[in-house]
């Protein structure tokens, strides 16, 4: 039996899981969640195949390919790829594997090349994919080897949205535009919030945390209610010179929002109110988490250039945001982070951190955002560590018998959302709250027991992005 028809026979009930009992992993009528989502390695290889395989995955920023032969290195779930610039200016993303014995065509993490060798047995790959040497073809191959059947897996497609690369390796999935569907309308106030577009600054910052991925991921589609809790510390003791404790009260108005189809979500505070009601400091982010200056009057003074280019909604009352493109991209626009959640097997990730600024923000205004990802979201910054230390205390509980048969209240807001706002796209809810992370779970198990993309993204979702 091969892995295809090993997967097959879970999902029709020959052992394992069966399509009904993945379903009722995630009870959305109840509000629950079944622990060993987090914890079970049968279903970890079904996400692999099943959600990591098929769907659109972020595994770059054309920012980092700008030339053509520039390369960098990732991963598509647990697989390595390569995401090459061609040099028609296309993007290719192929299998970073030796189709030879397996070896890594590349072990570098990102430069410029002109070619591919593998380092255990000499085959030599083009950026394109292709192999196109074989040592000692005559004498080892006799000249019978076809090497246009020999080139790395390809991903079956590549798409780009404002700067972000995709791929999937389903030749059925949806295009990218219907895949990101409502949530391009919140991304945009990321990506999009200035003429140039946006840039990474500073590399990529790389760490392994003891947890499954989706704690992550849906922490960031979904979850404002950890932040006065956990966060407290830290903002409190950063606050400013001069300014009073009970700034750091966290705001009450807010939203978030559920992709009606689709498993993505976003929350942020809507209200006028500020972290720091003080004119002069009213843009800085965090708390001043960010740094001593922070572009002081670089988020004011670049709102009148969003305002033109987004509208009134999202220039002035997406405050405080965090958000998650299914299944593991997350970002906090206004800290100005974004990474990638990489799997390694159900119970620790690998997390990947970029800093995206404004590509047409002043040198010193991305130095501080650069210092504050490094502050505040880094491996060593001070909100980064109360997350992760959450995540993996969590995960350690998980160990034990008793404690994977509890099931997890995911009910928060329940009932409460409305699909039909005026001003934001999808299913919209308050920003304390799980309706998002309700649309994640739920999309989790959908992606798991079924083929049918028509199913998972109806044709009669409408968005707003293009308003």
């Amino acid at each position: 039996m091969d892995h295809r028809d090993e997967i097959n026979s879970i999902l029709t009930g020959a052992s394992g899981w069966t399509r009904a009992e993945i379903l009722g992993l995630v009870d959305e009528g109840r509000g629950t969640l079944d622990p060993r989502i987090y914890t079970d390695e049968r279903l970890y290889q079904l996400e692999l195949e099943r959600i990591f395989g098929r769907a659109w995955i972020f595994v770059a920023h054309e920012a980092q390919i700008q030339k053509p032969g520039d390369f960098f290195a990732t991963y598509i779930g647990e697989d390595p790829v390569l995401v090459v610039r061609q040099k028609d200016a296309s993007i290719r993303v192929f299998l970073n594997q030796c189709r030879h014995r397996g070896m890594k065509l590349c072990r570098a993490d990102a430069g410029n090349a002109r070619s591919f060798t593998c380092s255990y047995h000499g085959w030599a790959y083009n950026t394109a994919g292709d192999l196109v040497s074989v040592p000692f073809e005559s004498d080892a191959y006799f000249n019978e080897i076809d090497k246009k059947q020999w080139g790395p897996v390809q991903t079956a497609r590549v798409e780009v949205y404002k700067g972000l690369i995709f791929a999937t390796w389903d030749h059925n999935a949806p295009s990218l535009d219907a895949y990101l569907g409502e949530a391009k309308f919140y991304m945009d106030a990321f990506l999009d919030r200035m003429d140039g577009g946006t840039e990474v600054i500073g590399g990529v910052t790389k760490w392994v945390i003891g947890c499954n991925w989706k704690f992550a991921a849906e922490q960031f589609c979904s979850d404002m209610y950890h932040a006065p809790v956990s966060h407290i510390s830290p903002t409190i003791a950063a606050l400013p010179d001069g300014i009073p404790a009970e700034f750091a009260k966290w705001p009450d108005k807010g939203i978030q929002f559920r992709a009606t189809a689709g498993g993505h979500g976003t929350g942020f505070f809507s209200g006028p109110e500020k972290f720091i009601p003080v004119e002069e400091r009213e843009d800085r982010l965090l708390l001043g988490l960010i740094g001593p200056q922070a572009g002081k009057y670089y988020a004011r003074e670049s709102r009148e250039a969003c305002r033109g280019r987004l509208g009134d909604v999202r220039a002035d009352r997406i405050n405080g945001a965090h958000m998650t493109i299914f299944p593991s991209l997350s970002f906090l626009p206004g800290v100005q982070t974004l990474r990638a959640w990489h799997p390694r097997g159900p119970n620790e990730i690998e997390v990947w951190a970029l800093t995206v600024v404004d590509k047409n923000a002043p040198p010193e205004v991305k130095e501080e955002y650069r210092l504050g990802v490094m502050r505040t979201f880094s491996v060593g910054g001070m909100l980064e560590q109360d997350d992760g230390e959450n995540w993996v205390m969590i995960q350690k509980g998980l160990r034990g018998f008793k404690s994977r048969q509890a099931h997890f209240n995911s009910g928060m807001g329940k009932g409460h959302a409305k699909a039909d706002d005026p001003d934001w796209p999808g299913v919209i809810g308050n920003v304390y709250g799980e309706e998002a992370a309700r649309g994640f779970y739920a999309h989790w198990g959908k992606m798991i027991a079924t083929d049918d993309w028509a199913s998972l993204y109806p044709a009669e979702v409408k968005t707003k992005a293009a308003e």
